[in-house]
């Protein structure tokens, strides 16, 4: 088997600009249609079974996040369902910035990408699976720019409305793993989380708001290289429609909660990013803000509260993004969730670096957090 690169599936990202042999493969990430992002790659090795081979990806310091690139490792994959991490370095003076990872794939195929990716075939089939579950509907909010559906699920009989939200970003695939790893919870009939959850409120989870970035291997955009994450104060038919439809259905049953699931390519931590900025801000939302954050670290070991973004200063909140918007409409408690593309500095894990499992475990362990709240949320 001659040795290739190919990115031609759901999700892939990357361009061959030299194929030389096993130690001279030299690649670069395409961008995001109509925008000048790209740092999201996923890419598919194949002929070099045996062969330890060098792949560099240049000029990634003009990528959206050079920061991102020191002390990160490539996640790798034999069958494309155990993800580990690769040996990877970074020389931002070589070439523009060049990531140089090191394998020697143990078959004939070796996959390559920036975080394990959720693709779309597997959020079709979470939406199949968890949908089947006795109480749970699933809801077409709308369609994205190529006409692919914003999928709902919803379940609980409880009068407070919880809202969940992820891949605003579309690289950012830790955020759908979040969300498969709360889901499977939320429909366990013997989970006593779940089973409180469900009784006080109904829960809405929309597990991918933009399934046209996902599909295509984008980073950060739309279809129309849109950032939905700055469309939440006036979303339009012809640039946005997945916020538009997506907040349109918030209004619709109005909110006590909301979190936001994304990925931090810099920070190795697992974080919150709240509201403070915005102009009408509360004591209770504050509060309600600062016990969230605080349950949660003394929950789980892999979050913590020393290290995230600076707060906004007072009335100066982007109310462009999601959380901002929405605290500030419906004057609940709403939150950013970061969570890292490389290793978790806190709790490293050598092998796999921060993972599947581990967004799967966070979205578990956020719920009991919520359920321990839920009452406050009135």
């Amino acid at each position: 088997m001659s040795l290739s690169v190919s990115a031609a599936f759901d999700s892939g990202n990357i361009v061959v600009e030299r194929l030389g042999g096993p130690d001279d493969i030299e690649l670069r990430i395409r961008k995001d249609r109509d925008s000048e992002f790209f740092q999201w790659f996923h890419f598919r090795l194949s002929g070099a079974r045996g062969q330890r081979c060098t792949l560099r990806i240049t000029g990634l310091e003009a990528s959206a996040y050079p920061g991102g690139w020191p002390g990160y490792r490539a996640a790798a994959s034999n069958d494309r369902h155990h993800w580990w991490r690769a040996e990877t370095r970074y020389d931002r003076d070589e070439a523009g910035g060049t990531l140089t990872i090191t394998v020697t794939p143990q078959g004939d195929t070796l996959w390559l990408a920036y975080f394990a990716p959720y693709s779309m075939e597997r959020h079709h089939d979470l939406v199949a699976r968890i949908g089947a579950a006795p109480g749970v509907s699933v809801r077409t909010l709308g369609t994205s720019l190529e006409g692919q559906p914003i999928d709902c699920l919803s379940l609980g009989e409880g009068p407070l409305q919880l809202w969940f939200i992820a891949r605003q970003h579309p690289g950012e695939s830790m955020a759908e793993w979040w969300m498969e790893g709360a889901l499977e919870r939320l429909v366990d009939g013997d989970d006593a989380v779940a089973r409180r959850l469900r009784e006080k409120a109904t829960l809405h989870l929309v597990p991918n708001m933009n399934p046209d970035g996902s599909r295509s291997g984008h980073l950060r955009t739309n279809a129309a290289g849109v950032n939905l994450n700055r469309e939440w104060a006036s979303p339009s038919i012809e640039r946005s429609p997945e916020v538009l439809h997506v907040r349109a259905a918030m209004i619709d049953t109005g909110v006590n909660f909301m979190l936001d699931v994304h990925g931090d390519e810099a920070i190795p931590q697992v974080f919150v990013a709240g509201f403070e900025g915005i102009p009408s801000i509360t004591d209770r939302q504050l509060a309600l803000l600062h016990d969230y954050k605080a349950q949660l670290a003394a929950q789980t070991p892999d979050f913590q509260t020393r290290i995230g973004y600076p707060p906004s200063s007072p009335g100066k909140a982007n109310l462009t993004m999601s959380t901002n918007a929405v605290a500030e409409r419906f004057g609940c408690l709403a939150m950013t969730l970061e969570m890292p593309f490389k290793d978790h500095d806190d709790r490293p894990d050598a092998v796999a670096g921060w993972s599947p499992e581990r967004s799967k475990q966070l979205g578990r362990d956020c719920l009991v957090t919520l359920a321990e709240m839920v009452e406050r949320l009135r």
